[in-house]
């Protein structure tokens, strides 16, 4: 996905949410000071299946999904969840609000760190790339990409790994540990809704149907897409 396509669906998600763009890019471009553009080909899953793996508690129930698949996606703090049961993780997309001492052993273990910046991290990108290894991380945005920082589509950590997938080549997504259904507070939900809305974009645009989303997917926000 380009940003072409993309800018509509973040168009709707600033003036949802009422943030702010100058944030989205001033963060983008304390991301690009801070990283080297990454040979995103070093990712390349054509012709695989990618275990999209998500942080939610069912993610325990969710392992072999994730220990059957090509390769391994993860987003945030499932990334622990993974390593904790020997299972390798191929890439860690996260915006480094939970847990980046995970994102930092990561990339000095050479694994890729989909390292993200938004309006409301900037301190945490500024705080923790320089403690990675600049190697192994790959910087995006949901702006407009600069030299070094992409954009591949997505909004929250989760399905920002799914288009991730999808960008570079999957044949297949699965998904693991996603619960659309927990959000402690109306901030996660509304979040939630977001990435269903999302995922159900990516589903309509590669043609597969992902069981993850029955009972969420916003067929009029997709229409409305186009």
């Amino acid at each position: 996905m380009n940003f072409a396509e993309w800018a509509p669906a973040y168009e709707a998600i600033l003036a949802d949410f009422e943030y702010d763009r100058t944030g989205d890019e001033a963060a983008r471009d304390e991301l690009a000071r801070l990283v080297s553009d990454f040979d995103v080909s070093r990712l390349d899953a054509t012709g695989e299946t990618v275990a999209v793996v998500g942080a939610a508690p069912r993610l325990v129930d969710d392992l072999d999904v994730a220990a059957d698949a090509d390769r391994v996606f993860a987003a945030s703090t499932a990334a622990d969840v993974l390593r904790e049961h020997s299972i390798d993780v191929d890439v860690h997309v996260t915006d480094l609000d939970k847990n980046p001492e995970t994102s930092r052993a990561l990339t000095r273990e050479g694994t890729p760190v989909a390292a993200h910046a938004h309006g409301d991290n900037r301190g945490l990108v500024a705080e923790w790339l320089p403690e990675f290894d600049d190697a192994h991380v790959l910087g995006t945005t949901q702006a407009r990409p600069v030299d070094g920082v992409h954009d591949f589509g997505g909004f929250t950590d989760g399905d920002r790994a799914a288009f991730l997938a999808d960008h570079v080549g999957a044949a297949s997504l699965v998904f693991a540990g996603w619960d659309f259904a927990d959000a402690p507070s109306e901030a996660k939900r509304h979040k939630l809704q977001w990435a269903a809305r999302l995922l159900s974009w990516l589903e309509r645009r590669r043609g597969e149907t992902y069981g993850v989303l029955d009972g969420y997917r916003d067929t009029a926000w997709l229409d409305a897409l186009g």
